[in-house]
């Protein structure tokens, strides 16, 4: 079964709540020649970015990624504890030590004040498995929202470059039926040349004859657009074969501009050379498009 195409554009998100601390997950992706993950998180959850990395490694082939993890701790809400028995045995000591004169009784602010005897205790946080869970959850959801999108954006350029490459095929088959190519077009051209370099003095025939086969062999484009057809079959069986197809769309694109650039080179009517020029920039529009496949 063929396989849909993918564009290297994307951008997903994933985030939720872990106890009292929130994360998110996001990630864009843009083009590149290979697969560019790079990993931001915050210190102590290198494990998760390493993770994530792997997931996305499974399921991209190319493109560069940017993939953040930001993780929210709201403000904590204090709880104090007293240590009572710590309070109690800190009173009964005082009160069992004589008090030099001009010293009062201990009071309870200052028992108070005594270390360990009052602590505060954060009730935000989450517990680290949990958390650790829940971002490898996240990450899933995230990849899998990652690759749909860029298929349905690959399912966009699909629709492009099919109509690029009926635009390419169309402008072949004009170049092939173009007026300027029959036999007795080509021949009235190469009388007009020769009859030229004949009228110039000083050439034999031989140089004539020469000068004649070059011509001739300038006017025949044959091969080229021979070739232009090969590389669209070519073109059109990458797409139906789908999957990451983007370097060899890529190779194909240039050996098209080649052709393109090589038939208006040779083109040697006003008419074929348009063809020729408008061939060209279908051809360079297809080029673009296809650096955003996968």
């Amino acid at each position: 079964m063929a396989k849909a195409i993918a564009s290297m554009t994307g951008f997903a998100r994933s985030a939720g709540t872990t106890g009292a601390v929130q994360w998110l997950w996001e990630i864009r992706t843009v083009n590149g020649r290979g697969l560019d993950i790079r990993v931001r998180v915050p210190n102590g959850f290198d494990a998760a970015g390493e993770a994530a990395r792997a997931a996305l490694s499974k399921a991209l082939a190319r493109g560069q990624c940017q993939l953040n993890l930001t993780l929210t701790r709201p403000e904590a809400a204090a709880r104090v504890r007293i240590d009572e028995s710590l309070l109690a045995s800190l009173a009964a000591a005082v009160a069992r030590v004589p008090r030099p004169a001009g010293v009062g009784p201990a009071t309870l602010d200052g028992l108070l004040s005594v270390r360990g005897v009052v602590e505060t205790e954060s009730e935000a946080g989450a517990d680290p498995e949990a958390l650790n869970r829940e971002l490898a959850a996240g990450i899933d959801s995230l990849v899998a929202d990652l690759v749909t999108a860029r298929r349905a954006e690959g399912a966009r350029l699909h629709a492009i470059l099919s109509e690029q490459i009926a635009d390419i095929a169309r402008l072949t088959q004009a170049a092939q039926d173009c007026p300027a190519r029959r036999p007795e077009a080509v021949r009235a051209r190469l009388a007009e040349s020769v009859a030229a370099l004949a009228g110039a003095g000083g050439l034999d025939p031989d140089r004539l004859h020469q000068e004649a086969v070059l011509l001739a062999a300038k006017a025949d484009v044959r091969e080229e657009l021979d070739r232009l057809r090969a590389h669209l079959d070519a073109v059109g069986e990458l797409l139906i074969e789908g999957g990451a197809i983007g370097r060899r769309l890529d190779f194909l694109a240039q050996e098209l501009g080649r052709e393109a650039n090589t038939l208006c080179a040779k083109a040697g009517d006003i008419t074929l050379s348009r063809i020729g020029l408008d061939l060209k920039a279908v051809v360079e529009q297809f080029r673009e498009q296809v650096q955003n496949v996968e």
